[in-house]
């Protein structure tokens, strides 16, 4: 019997595509979360919690460490549950630090207050600009802390999170961290009453557009203070348990819809006693709405001269930017800044910080992340120019206010997690703190003198429903004092300007329950309500800026919610129709969500009306640790099955099995993930560890792994088999299975500059080795087996291959659906192979995005290609370009060439698609055919489509090759560019799959009497 020959090319070529797949690097595209600093952590033990800090100042993580166990407490009574473990906290100091954190994986957005991850438990959470805010967030991520404890940690129920939708996990966090007396959320149940979207609970789980935090409270409200507060956790349970429906019907013993009735008539009755007036006009003009803008404009400021407004909007769909317009028509005139725009630029501070105007109206000053801390970006509207000026005293601050005389800002700074009042000097640079106490004070502005500062402070309100309130202050520039104003008391009176001749305070109040417009008159000390609007002037939350005053004019812009829509009025103060009120009555009826009988005692809202500032906890009680890293078991799945394999002349015992594990220390800086696999024989067994370090600015890992590949080949021969010293002619089915095993070791870094911009870099050595084993099956002339038997062939020489990269990698992008429709995405990448082959791979890859709703327009040009020697390039497997995902329409080429009537391309066959190196262009029309409604004419939340138009273009050669750039060639050793059009429709399924089937033209193969039918299965490039 012949033996086969074994080609060491071959198994060359075949090695370094083996490894090209199998290489472990980091991702191709897609932002990265830098570290900008290393965060040296200590630990504070307390009864329940293990606090990981880094904080200096002991007054500060006292107060944070009264306010978990009092949440402890408080959650305790309605999940009637304990902690077995001490509950881990990661405590960041401002929000900038918050997003580097290494706990959890993902960004971290502007508008994530904290998280609760699974797989510790870990609550991580910033200080925020205001103790209110910090102490509300620590008490719903405890919440979902109670939540995982229950679902995760219970050994003899079958809980499944599955089952829980998002209202009902998000609202039972802030009903219980809120209560039921909170204008906020009531503002959002007035607007769906009046627009008639009031929603179903089955919409609240199916409907994207019902925001499950305010609807969800609102909901958990009624059914607490109806039913009574014991009645959460067997409604919760029951629903982890069995689904939604069931569990309703089976605590309430009655439907879904039942309920949901109930839930709406509940509503009108309690509101419609506030809201006499079902129909209002807002006063002045409305100048930026979704008409011009979108349907959330927020943080309106005027320029001191009346001309301009600016805004935050995201009228670009996918970011929120900062726009300019004319203050009396509204006409958009210039978008200021674009995070796509600005690479140095993380993240915008837009949702409770606004900008300010220098005096002269030719500057716009706003908060940004920049370098992992706030900066102050200062944009000339002329020149469109962008200046980050760094505030070195203070990291984290907001709302910042441009003084009259034009040399200082006034901004609030939140240093060790207390926002105090501070004061930038233009031209010395240097920064003065203003206000130095406990309790945070916010929105700063100035009289027009430049005299006064007046602001808003907390102050504990201890005997109502919330523990924190606000005041208006009134802050001497050249005394240094404060004089608290007293008006409205136990309201939240926030965002406070002076009026342009400095007489009156405008405000915005909550003390009647509704969010409306009020001035006080600082000469006679009354106060006038301006506004009676049934849902309210508000921004995204309670605490973003929504009004602005011009020094000029007296001009007043402000932000109306309504139909769940942030839009823009002018106005001046003759406008309105000033009502004066007692100055100290304040009613929340109107602000508090309702219910339908009272049955029982409402838990929630008694526990949160007798908060006391701290639970007192003695010093014997807190223990200060050092932060050690630790490795710990974060995941573990494993699969594992045994067999028998049989054949007609051998037995083989193959087994089946895998299990991966991940360890991490406590706040994520270094993680190990391991893997073991057997699939088939001893001889499969597989195994892979790998670490990474992420504690530094560099970021690095390192793996080595033993990976078997196996692969096989059948074919019948004739053989002689000896039976009793006889010699029988025999039927032979030759099974050849053929194992490659790979070692490797690698280690790769990466060094983000920014989100969007980052360095990559990677080492690697692998050693391939081989089995070749073979077994004969023999079979008389009827087919009947005689037996069988094994050998071991001669294995080819073990090669090996030795790798060097480095990248530099940009993506700003914003997906849609299916695909990237806004930004770019670019990544330049040289690697260097060593050992067996000797070559280098140069990588470029530059795609744009360009989106204007409706239309979409896309761009690529790429190029990868070998580099050495000749001799060297012809032992790698060569690339091909018809690929889908490349060039789509060329799949069905001839490898002999065509043989079509179309003259000019019977010459073209399938190596004019593949060589060492390819070059593609691509453009396509993207169009949002079915999604969300921000996106596509028609609405869906679960088929979600594109259509797209498409030319791609590609040329493939080798070295030496004559390459011709013209359209047809009938020399079969010329290398011409292939083209390609056509149409398509992306899918995306359930987010788990894009799919593609299109119709291509392929220009060189025949092109529009050619047209074919493809599919591609990865998302658009």
């Amino acid at each position: 019997m012949k033996k086969l020959k074994v080609n060491n090319a071959f198994w060359a070529a075949f090695s370094i595509v083996l490894m090209n797949v199998f290489t472990t690097n980091a991702q191709y595209f897609g932002r990265t979360k830098p570290t900008y600093q290393k965060f040296r952590f200590d630990v504070a033990q307390t009864p329940h919690f293990e606090v990981y800090h880094y904080l200096k100042n002991d007054t500060m993580l006292i107060n944070f460490i009264g306010w978990a166990e009092e949440w402890y407490h408080m959650h305790q009574l309605i999940f009637k549950d304990t902690f077995q473990t001490k509950n881990p906290i990661l405590l960041y100091t401002n929000h900038a630090d918050f997003q580097q954190t290494n706990a959890v994986s993902s960004l971290i957005a502007e508008g994530t207050g904290g998280v609760t991850e699974s797989l510790k438990q870990r609550v991580i959470l910033p200080f925020a600009p205001t103790l209110y805010q910090t102490d509300h967030t620590l008490g719903h991520e405890l919440v979902h802390a109670f939540q995982y404890n229950k679902l995760l940690r219970s050994d003899s129920t079958n809980y499944s999170i599955n089952n829980l939708p998002l209202w009902m996990v998000e609202g039972m966090a802030e009903y219980l961290s809120i209560g039921s007396v909170d204008p906020n959320t009531s503002m959002w149940m007035r607007d769906a009453l009046l627009n008639k979207r009031f929603p179903s609970i089955k919409d609240l789980a199916n409907v994207s557009e019902y925001f499950p935090y305010r609807y969800g409270q609102a909901l958990w409200a009624f059914i607490g203070k109806t039913w009574g507060d014991t009645i959460i956790m067997p409604l919760f349970e029951k629903t982890a348990l069995w689904g939604l429906d069931v569990a309703i019907d089976s605590v309430f013993h009655f439907n879904t819809q039942t309920l949901s009735g109930m839930w709406k008539t509940a509503t009108e009755n309690h509101y419609k006693q506030f809201m006499k007036d079902s129909v209002y006009t807002p006063v002045g003009n409305k100048i930026i709405s979704e008409k011009n803008g979108s349907s959330t404009n927020v943080s309106p400021s005027l320029s001191p001269d009346g001309k301009y407004l600016a805004f935050f909007s995201d009228k670009s769909v996918f970011t929120l930017d900062l726009f300019i317009a004319d203050a009396r028509t509204g006409k958009i005139i210039k978008k200021f800044s674009s995070l796509t725009r600005n690479s140095e630029i993380d993240d915008f501070s837009f949702i409770e910080s606004g900008g300010t105007w220098s005096p002269d109206s030719k500057k716009f000053a706003f908060v940004v992340y920049s370098k992992g801390r706030n900066k102050l970006a200062i944009v000339d509207i002329d020149k469109m120019k962008t200046e980050l000026v760094e505030i070195e005293d203070v990291a984290s601050f907001s709302n910042p206010e441009w003084s009259p005389d034009g040399r200082y800002m006034v901004f609030t700074g939140l240093n060790e997690g207390i926002g105090d009042l501070y004061l930038y000097d233009f031209q010395t640079k240097k920064t003065r703190k203003l206000t130095h106490d406990l309790f945070s004070n916010i929105h700063p502005s100035w009289s027009p003198d430049g005299k006064y500062i007046v602001y808003s402070t907390e102050a504990i309100c201890s005997d109502q429903s919330k523990k924190f309130c606000f005041i208006l202050t009134l802050f001497d520039i050249e005394t240094g004092e404060s004089r608290m104003i007293d008006v409205l008391p136990k309201a939240d009176n926030l965002n406070p300007r002076f009026s342009n001749d400095g007489r009156f305070i405008y405000f915005l109040s909550d003390a009647d329950g509704f969010r409306n417009l009020y001035k006080y008159d600082l000469q006679n000390e009354k106060v006038y309500r301006l506004t009676e609007y049934l849902t309210g002037i508000s921004g995204i939350t309670l605490f973003s800026p929504a009004i602005s005053v011009d020094r000029q004019n007296g001009m007043i812009a402000y932000t109306h919610y309504f139909d769940k829509k942030y839009e823009i009025y002018i106005a001046y103060d003759r406008d309105f129709y000033p009502i004066e009120v007692d100055k100290y009555y304040v009613n929340f009826d109107a602000g508090t969500l309702p219910l339908l009988n009272r049955t029982t005692v409402n838990i929630v809202d008694s526990v949160l009306s007798s908060r006391v500032p701290q639970i007192a906890l003695s010093v014997d009680s807190i223990k200060e640790l050092p932060y050690r890293p630790k490795l710990k078991l974060d995941y573990i799945s494993n699969s594992v099955g045994v067999g028998v394999t049989t054949g007609p002349s051998f037995n083989t015992t193959d087994m089946a099995g895998s299990v991966f594990m991940l360890f991490s220390d406590m706040v994520g800086d270094h993680q190990l993930y391991t893997s073991l696999a057997l699939n088939g024989e001893i001889y499969d067994f597989g195994g892979q560890l790998a670490y990474l370090n992420q504690s530094n600015k560099i970021k690095w890992g390192a793996s080595v792994s033993h990976i078997p590949y196996r692969s096989g080949s059948m074919f019948w021969t004739i053989d002689t088999l000896q039976i009793d010293k006889e010699k029988y002619a025999v039927d032979n089915l030759v099974l050849d299975y053929v194992r490659m095993f790979e070692d490797n070791i690698s280690a790769f870094f990466y060094y983000p500059l920014s989100q969007t911009r980052r360095f990559e870099a990677g080492i690697s050595a692998s050693w391939y080795s081989y089995r070749w084993d073979r077994y004969h099956n023999y079979f008389d002339a009827l087919g009947y087996p005689l037996g069988g038997k094994r050998e071991k062939l001669p294995s080819p020489p073990g090669i090996s291959f030795q790798t060097a990269n480095i990248a530099y990698v940009e993506d700003d992008s914003y997906f849609g659906m299916t695909a990237p429709l806004m930004g770019h995405r670019a990544r330049y990448q040289i690697e260097r192979y060593f050992g067996n082959i000797n070559l280098y791979n140069i990588l470029f890859d530059y795609r744009r995005y360009y989106f204007s709703k409706p239309i979409g327009f896309a761009f690529r040009l790429y190029h990868n290609g070998l580099y050495g020697k000749s001799s060297q390039i012809g032992l790698a497997s060569p690339m091909y370009l018809g690929y889908p995902w490349l060039v789509r329409g060329y799949e069905d080429i001839s490898i002999y060439g065509n043989t079509g009537n179309s003259i000019g391309y019977n010459s073209f066959n399938v190596s004019n698609l593949s060589g060492s190196r390819i070059a593609v262009v691509n453009a396509e029309l993207r169009f949002p055919f079915s999604g969300p409604k921000v996106l596509a004419p028609i609405k869906s939340n679960i088929f979600l489509t594109d259509l797209n138009l498409f030319f791609d273009g590609g040329l493939a050669w080798n070295k030496g090759d004559k390459v011709k750039l013209k359209w047809q060639t009938s020399n079969f050793n010329e290398r011409i560019p292939v083209f390609s059009a056509g149409a398509s429709v992306r899918i995306n399924l359930f987010g788990y799959l894009v799919i593609e089937p299109y119709y291509a033209f392929p220009f060189q193969n025949g092109g529009f009497s050619n047209g074919m039918f493809g599919i591609n299965f990865v998302p658009g490039w």
